[in-house]
Order: C-alpha cells, then sequence, then structure tokens
C-alpha cells in the first residue's frame, strides 16, 4: 500500500523518556519523520537510528522537524537500543505493534511480531510526502537524505 499523498495515521506511544507523544502533537510545529523499526535486536535499524541520531537537533532546530522512531518492541528494551547506542532522540514504544499494523505493516519472525522497517515523512497538514518501505531489512533510508529531502520543499534532492 503506497501512503504517499494521504493523510498519516495519528497515534499515541509511550518514549522513552517517560512521556507520551501524539504523531498530531508534534505537526503543530513543523513536518515528522515516522520511522517503523523491527525491534531492539534490529543492528539495520540501530545503524539507521544513528544517522538519524546525528541530524535530529539540526532538523529539529532549523527546520522544525521532528523525528518519531516507532520501535515494535516493549518500553524497557527500546529504552535499552536507546541507551546501548547513544541516541540523541527518544524512541517509542510500539509492544503490540499497532502503529507499524496501520503503516507498512507487521509479519512474525523469530523474533516475534516485529514492524515492517519504513520511513515516512508526514508534512504539517498531516499528509504523507515520502514513504519508504523496506524491501529487507537492510533496504533504509538515512537521517541525511531526510534532511536534504525536506530542505528541497519534500522533492528528491537527486532526481535531476
Amino acid at each position: 500500500m503506497n501512503m504517499e499523498g494521504t493523510e498519516a495515521p495519528d497515534f499515541t506511544l509511550q518514549s522513552t523518556d517517560g512521556e507520551e507523544r501524539t504523531l498530531s502533537d508534534t505537526l503543530d510545529s513543523g513536518p515528522t519523520v515516522v520511522l517503523v523499526n523491527r525491534g531492539h535486536w534490529c543492528s539495520f535499524c540501530a545503524e539507521q537510528l544513528q544517522t538519524f541520531s546525528e541530524v535530529a537537533y539540526d532538523l529539529w532546530f532549523h527546520d522544525g522537524v521532528d523525528v518519531l522512531p516507532v520501535v515494535t518492541d516493549s518500553l524497557g528494551p527500546v529504552t535499552e537500543m536507546r541507551d546501548r547506542y547513544d541516541l540523541d532522540v527518544q524512541l517509542l514504544a510500539d509492544p503490540d505493534g499497532d502503529v507499524a499494523e496501520a503503516y507498512s505493516g507487521t509479519e512474525r519472525t523469530s523474533h516475534g511480531l516485529t514492524g515492517v522497517a519504513a520511513t515516512y515523512v508526514v508534512d504539517e497538514d498531516g499528509v504523507v510526502r515520502y514513504e519508504q518501505v523496506a524491501d529487507h531489512p537492510a533496504d533504509r533510508t538515512y537521517g541525511n537524505w531526510i534532511r536534504y529531502f525536506v530542505r528541497q520543499n519534500f522533492e528528491d534532492p537527486f532526481a535531476n
């Protein structure tokens, strides 16, 4: 299912900082990047999250962009993941996979229920302007590319 051009499903999840985060609330200040991650054990997820950790403050400060990484796991392992990889972004726990299912879908793996890895950019109106769903676990969009995408008014910076 291609979500580009459609309204992003709203959600509220518990964050690793102890607060709840709601997508629609973040859109009040600008676009939001929603990342769907498979679980705390996923090394490809950790690598992608590190690239967003490096650009998240710059995106927020200069462009009003929030980054909401959704991890299909309970809060304890998600907090451990944040700390283990020394991430500068707070992660959101999606233990039942409800948010992952609403976006990229879920699948059963040897680790249990996991989200299908994906990246979304949602504009201030709640419309998905970019979607990338992983064909395989290592297939990811990284933070710096999203920074260029946002700064090029939601256009692929390398299309020409």
